[in-house]
C-alpha cells in the first residue's frame, strides 16, 4: 500500500462508491456502501475513522459492520435513523423491506465546521437538497472534495426524495464547492472523478 493512497470501492445495485484514504497516520473510510467491509478486510488494513456524507441506505448500509470489525469513530451529520436512511420509503416505493443494522454515530457534526481525523483535516460544509444531513468533506491539502451525492460528473443529487429541495441544492453546490478552485478534484458518491472547473464549464444542472 503506497504511503498516501485513495482507494474507491463501489457497492450495490445503486453502484455506489466508497472511498479510503491511507496515509502515515492511518487509514479512513468515507461512505459504506455495499460490499465496503469486505473490501477493506481484503486489503488487510485496520480503519481509524467512517466518515458519512449522508444517511440514505446506499451509503451506510456495511456503516455498522466497519464500526465493529474496526472499533473505529463514525462521523456523520447527526443520529441515524430508520427514516435518514430512507427504510420505509424504500418499502413503499419496492414493497421490499430494508432493514438496515443501525450504526452509532460517535461524533455528530451539525455544528462543526471541519474535522482533524488520522492526520488529515476536512473542511466541512453542509449542502442540503438531496438529504438534510449531506456533508461535503473538503481535504484542502490535497485539493479535493468528497461530495457525496451532492455534485457528480455531469449531474446533481435527486431532490425528488424525502425532504429533497432542487433549488436549495444547486444554491449550496454554488456557494460552496463550485467556490473552490477550478482544478481541484471531485470524488462523488456515484459515477466518475471530475473537477470543480468542469463541472462549473459543461454541469447542465448548473
Amino acid at each position: 500500500m503506497h504511503v498516501d493512497s485513495l482507494l474507491v470501492h463501489t457497492g450495490g445495485f445503486t453502484a455506489t462508491n466508497g472511498y479510503l484514504l491511507c496515509g502515515p497516520h492511518g487509514n479512513i473510510a468515507i461512505d459504506a456502501p455495499e460490499g465496503a467491509a469486505a473490501w477493506v478486510d481484503g486489503l488487510g488494513l485496520q480503519l481509524d475513522a467512517l466518515l458519512l456524507t449522508h444517511a440514505h441506505f446506499d451509503h451506510v448500509i456495511d456503516a455498522a459492520r466497519l464500526a465493529r470489525a474496526h472499533r473505529c469513530p463514525i462521523y456523520a451529520w447527526g443520529p441515524s435513523t430508520p427514516a435518514s436512511r430512507l427504510e420505509t420509503h424504500f418499502k413503499q416505493w419496492t414493497g421490499i423491506d430494508l432493514a438496515l443494522e443501525n450504526y452509532p454515530v460517535d461524533q455528530v457534526l451539525a455544528a462543526a465546521s471541519e474535522v482533524r481525523v488520522a492526520g488529515r483535516h476536512f473542511r466541512l460544509a453542509h449542502v442540503p437538497g438531496h438529504s438534510p444531513d449531506s456533508l461535503v468533506f473538503i481535504e484542502e491539502a490535497a485539493q479535493r472534495i468528497f461530495s457525496g451525492d451532492t455534485l457528480m460528473q455531469g449531474g446533481i443529487g435527486r431532490s425528488d426524495l424525502p425532504d429533497g429541495d432542487g433549488p436549495l441544492l444547486v444554491r449550496g453546490i454554488r456557494q460552496k464547492i463550485l467556490s473552490c478552485p477550478d482544478p481541484w478534484a471531485v470524488y462523488s458518491g456515484h459515477g466518475g472523478p471530475t473537477t470543480v472547473g468542469a463541472e462549473r464549464a459543461d454541469n447542465p444542472f448548473l
